[in-house]
């Protein structure tokens, strides 16, 4: 895929539904009686991964042009699937849907792609073998495939070494099945969607500070859920954006919440011509309209707990960061080695492919702006952020870029290319 040098971006976009939502909409609409149903679904390759995997253990979903009907059988309506459950790309999946998994009254086996297989475990089989599940990595590595036996589990404290809603959301969901409360406890808060829907559906959950807490055997119940726009997505255009003379761009119904609007707080820290029109709640969501005007950005300090809130977005905020005056640095981020890509490693590798000046430490990266950046050949390393984030740049670099294995980007946000080149 090429990019050039962008003329102004002008004009309106809506952003594909939230993938985190998506994913929490499927899996409670399974456990609940009754049909939810579910309106800006992304349509994604992992939330599509989640679907499948549902089906595969006896649950009718059906997918019309405008809405996800999932046809819930209650708490311990699952059935054993007849073949390995297969998660594909998506670590959400893969996490989640082990607590859940880890309740039944059946056993099963749990893949994913060469990325999936690669990818940490041993954080949510810890916290799961707490609670007297039976799951073990089949390959001993601590990555997946997992077989997982269904097991009586019982209620735990857990505290959790790092701020992941992915290993929060697997130990409450395995909650709904203990014998008695389950709370968890992070480092920093990260995002609190399993929180807000679980209690939509009918759970009993309380939060205080960084702890979640869930009672067990709730009843839940259908609901009518609305998919704010993701807000990791819209996070590209709110970058090309503010980097691109010329542009202003509104970015509409976007989901705004404060466990995940770290974008928009660095973008203020940076100086950014950012605003929030329309502000409004849907679903128990916080959600907006995002007003983004070209500006001259300004180098910042990244970390601690901010960094849980934008982990996702870090890859293009690095590329706002070489576009701006003076020094950026990112701290805290080493979970940025154990996503779909060791991200750290390769966004330091690709700017200065372009011509920034990028040092990596241990944690993060020290990003010294202002340099004019130039086109590079750039593999995507099959990272849909990664791929986003260099498109991005691309479009402010002199000269040709070109980003292989660009399809990666369907994972996420299917017609992110036909969007961001209209």
């Amino acid at each position: 895929m090429l990019f050039h040098k962008s003329h102004p971006l002008k004009g309106e976009i809506t952003v594909p539904g939230d993938k985190s939502i998506s994913h929490r909409g499927i899996m409670l609409g399974a456990l609940a009686n009754g049909t939810t149903s579910i309106t800006n679904f992304l349509k994604g390759a992992d939330c599509l991964s989640t679907i499948s995997c549902f089906q595969k253990m006896g649950i009718e979903i059906e997918e019309t042009e405008n809405e996800i009907l999932v046809h819930g059988k209650g708490l311990h309506g699952l059935s054993a699937p007849k073949e390995i459950l297969d998660a594909g790309n998506s670590g959400t999946t893969t996490r989640l849907i082990s607590g859940i998994l880890a309740g039944q009254n059946f056993s099963c086996d749990l893949t994913g792609d060469a990325s999936i297989q690669k990818r940490p475990m041993k954080r949510i089989m810890t916290p799961l073998s707490m609670m007297g599940a039976d799951i073990t990595s089949v390959h001993n590595n601590g990555c997946a495939p997992l077989h997982i036996k269904g097991a009586p589990l019982k209620g735990i404290s857990y505290q959790s070494p790092v701020a992941s809603a992915q290993v929060k959301s697997c130990v409450l969901f395995a909650g709904l099945y203990a014998d008695g409360k389950t709370s968890v406890t992070e480092p920093f808060l990260s995002r609190n969607h399993s929180e807000l829907m679980l209690s939509s559906f009918g759970a009993s959950v309380q939060t205080c500070g960084t702890t979640a807490t869930i009672e067990p055997e709730p009843v839940l119940t259908a609901q009518k859920v609305e998919v704010p726009g993701d807000i990791s997505s819209a996070a590209f255009f709110i970058a090309a954006g503010l980097l691109i003379p010329g542009s202003e761009l509104l970015i509409k119904n976007v989901g705004i919440n404060p466990t995940r609007d770290g974008i928009l707080r660095v973008c203020k820290q940076m100086g950014a011509n950012l605003e929030l029109l329309n502000t409004r709640t849907q679903c128990g969501e916080p959600v907006a309209d995002i007003l983004v005007k070209h500006s001259e950005l300004n180098g910042t300090v990244i970390e601690g707990d901010l960094i849980p809130t934008l982990i996702d977005e870090l890859p293009v905020i690095a590329v706002m960061a070489a576009c701006a005056n003076g020094e950026t640095i990112i701290r805290n981020a080493e979970e940025l080695k154990v996503k779909e890509s060791n991200r750290l490693e390769i966004i330091v590798h690709h700017l200065s492919e372009m011509g920034c000046d990028i040092t990596g430490t241990e944690d993060g990266m020290i990003i010294r702006g202002g340099k004019p950046l130039h086109g590079a050949v750039l593999d995507s390393h099959l990272d849909h952020r990664i791929a986003m984030s260099f498109a991005v740049a691309g479009l402010v670099a002199d000269g040709e870029t070109e980003i292989t294995n660009a399809d990666c980007v369907n994972i996420s946000y299917p017609g992110f290319y036909r969007d961001l080149l209209r």
